[in-house]
């Protein structure tokens, strides 16, 4: 059984469409709580230890009768937007959202997704979870940004999508009519790469 340790809205359509079975359940893991400057390594570092930290206290869960033995792999992903070197998580306000916004009209960012999955079996008679594997990669994809006037960005910013998500857009939301093309993995950039989750989840 597959676990998504995400409350991720955009990660849980995606698995729906894609007809994956799945149980979302949140973490429960402070962000903050991770320091580590380089993108790519905090981006896998914060995906390792939602799962990490869902792994820890999965006998805390009260389980259908059907899942309480057997394989378990709990996914955790974490997606950070690089603009020029620099980190853009989730803007703060509507200002910060529109400043970004003005920088990047007409150019490209990098999204990288961390992935990380912590394969095991649970015994729900021990009480224990015994993990038999542990597989990580950050997935990278480039998003390239329309020129946009003033009004068009401070219309989006105005729609408040923009402070929910990292780097301040959502492809499969409103922002999406703003991005040109993406090179790389499509669903990356929405927060899950669906091909590395089937070649590493089939395994």
């Amino acid at each position: 059984m597959l676990i998504l340790a995400s409350t991720s809205q955009s990660r849980k359509k995606l698995l729906e469409n894609c007809q994956i079975e799945f149980i979302q359940i949140s973490s429960g893991f402070d962000e903050n709580s991770i320091k580590e400057k380089n993108i790519l390594k905090l981006a896998l570092e914060l995906s390792f230890q939602k799962a990490k930290s869902l792994s820890e206290n999965i006998q805390k869960i009260s389980w259908p009768e059907e899942y309480k033995c057997g394989p378990f792999e709990i996914l955790g992903c974490d997606s950070i937007f690089e603009f020029k070197g620099e980190a853009y998580g989730k803007p703060s306000n509507k200002e910060e959202a529109f400043i970004r916004w003005k920088k990047m009209s007409g150019e490209f960012g990098l999204l990288h997704t961390g992935h990380t999955l912590i394969i095991g079996n649970f015994d729900s008679i021990s009480n224990t979870f015994k993990i038999t594997k542990i597989i990580k990669k950050t997935v990278s994809s480039r998003v390239y940004f329309s020129k946009l006037e003033d009004w068009e960005i401070k219309s989006y910013v105005d729609t408040n999508e923009p402070l929910y998500c990292a780097g301040g857009f959502a492809l499969e939301g409103i922002g999406g009519k703003y991005i040109e093309k993406i090179e790389g993995c499509f669903s990356n950039v929405m927060g899950l790469s669906l091909p590395w989750l089937r070649k590493n989840l089939y395994k």
